[in-house]
């Protein structure tokens, strides 16, 4: 049975670089919606405490970003892994407020597949998927400030290229080819990315995935 609260979100899931945040973004912009977007949980991370949410608050209360580019890979993605358990949690009790103010909301989730099976109707989430060699090769070329501040990190390491070299290998063990794999057949509606389609072309297609009416920007 699909929790009641949850009959009006809307989650995005997949992989970096496949367009999940702008998709949030513009859905909302479009339906009158509500846009919980990339870490919208961190409403709740000054209050967290660091036994029950050890990897989130990591962050928090971190003295010298530089640990953070300089952990192994495997560090890196034992730490990815727990932290999305954690704000899954976080989400969790987020969203029933959330969705209890009557709008449509999308969600940029990190939510579990199985988790959001149990939570949400099947056409109410969508998988966005990029090659796993673009998540990694392209990560930085976005201009939001996390990633940018990260790459500003790496290249004041005093071997800037081990150091790039050392990160990618973390964002490798992340976006692997079984996790990948995993999402594409997950039972959800998958939109693979595509270089050759428009913003407007996707925002249609995930529209149409969870049964919404096309609308197009205002003139």
């Amino acid at each position: 049975m699909h929790a009641p609260l949850f009959k009006n979100a809307y989650f995005i899931i997949g992989t970096a670089y496949a367009g999940k945040s702008t998709m949030v973004r513009l859905l909302a912009e479009r339906h009158q919606g509500i846009a919980c977007e990339e870490n919208y949980h961190n409403a709740l991370l000054p209050n967290l405490n660091k036994e029950d949410f050890p990897c989130v608050t990591y962050t928090r209360d971190l003295r010298d970003w530089h640990e953070f580019i300089r952990r192994s890979p495997e560090e890196y993605k034992a730490w990815f892994d727990g932290a999305a358990r954690e704000c899954e949690k976080l989400e969790l009790r987020l969203l029933p407020e959330i969705c209890s103010r009557g709008k449509p909301v999308f969600v940029d989730t990190n939510i579990a597949m199985n988790t959001l099976k149990s939570i949400a109707a099947p056409e109410h989430v969508l998988v966005m998927l990029a090659d796993p060699d673009i998540s990694v090769r392209r990560f930085f070329e976005r201009p939001d400030r996390e990633k940018q501040f990260l790459y500003r990190l790496i290249l004041e390491e005093k071997d800037p290229q081990a150091a790039m070299d050392n990160y990618r290998q973390g964002l490798a063990l992340i976006n692997s080819k079984e996790q990948y794999e995993a999402f594409l057949h997950s039972g959800f509606q998958v939109i693979l990315r595509d270089e050759g389609r428009t913003i407007e072309e996707t925002l249609a297609l995930a529209e149409a995935a969870f049964g919404l009416p096309h609308r197009a920007a205002a003139e």
